[in-house]
């Protein structure tokens, strides 16, 4: 799975970079796939329940599922990509949200409090903790940075061999504590919010998910495997050490 992540964070690196006014959606998935498969790879996304892209692009608006169009993108817009790859059948997830040239100060807020929470939900996969520890730490995050709606219809997951596995991951606090944090598990975390309503709408296409009132959305996500030494985010290219030393959480030696 480490080797899966690893190709999916070197995709969304060289697809982050290509991210430029005039460039495609429609662009950037060509170059993803032609990166996962020069890596011995296959996206995990294309043809999974009739997904017609190896990446979901979702633009301003758009929470998840964007699929990739030909309307070029634009300076000033943001931009979520979410790439997934298989390696001897195991997956790797991840996404990142990136704005294209200068955005203003609140769009740059939205996505910073978004990443910011992301690290303080995998922060919380100790071992021997639960479930709902993960959704806890993100809407503190999310609540203490600014008035944002946290999506509530879409969530994290495990992962392995399948794409999507049990648990879902909720991005905010439950009642219910949730199944035990154990090595071994590993888990897509994801969350989403809004700099209006957490309501979502489905477009027509069946995959698009916007914003019920039009107001702009960021998407970060990591996959991370739960170990006795730490959470191992296997979709950074150093394991995750370097953010999670920021927030005073070990990781495993592996992961560098």
């Amino acid at each position: 799975m480490r080797t899966a992540g690893l190709v999916v964070a070197q995709t969304l690196a060289a697809v982050r970079v290509a991210v430029v006014p005039g460039v495609t959606p429609r662009d950037l998935d060509a170059l993803a796939e032609a990166e996962i498969r020069s890596r011995g790879a296959v996206p995990s996304f294309l043809g999974y329940h009739g997904y017609p892209a190896t990446l979901c692009i979702s633009v301003n608006d758009e929470v998840v599922h964007g699929i990739p169009g030909d309307r070029p993108i634009r300076a000033g817009d943001i931009v979520s990509i979410d790439c997934g790859a298989i390696v001897d059948g195991w997956h790797g997830d991840a996404a990142v949200t990136v704005p294209v040239g200068d955005v203003p100060a609140e769009v740059s807020a939205l996505l910073r409090t978004c990443e910011e929470a992301l690290w303080s939900g995998i922060a919380a996969m100790r071992a021997g903790g639960r479930l709902r520890d993960i959704g806890t730490a993100v809407e503190r995050y999310v609540r203490q940075a600014g008035q944002y709606g946290i999506v509530e219809e879409f969530g994290g997951h495990g992962i392995g061999t399948e794409m999507h596995q049990d648990p879902h991951v909720l991005n905010y606090r439950t009642r219910h504590r949730g199944p035990r944090l154990v090595p071994g598990l590993v888990l897509a975390v994801e969350p989403m919010i809004n700099m209006g309503v957490a309501d979502t709408v489905l477009l027509d296409d069946g995959w698009t998910v916007k914003t019920a009132d039009g107001s702009w959305s960021a998407h970060f996500e990591h996959s991370i495997a739960v170990t006795d030494d730490g959470p191992w985010v296997l979709t950074a290219l150093d394991g995750g050490s370097a953010r999670l030393a920021e927030l005073g959480v070990a990781t495993p030696a592996a992961a560098t």
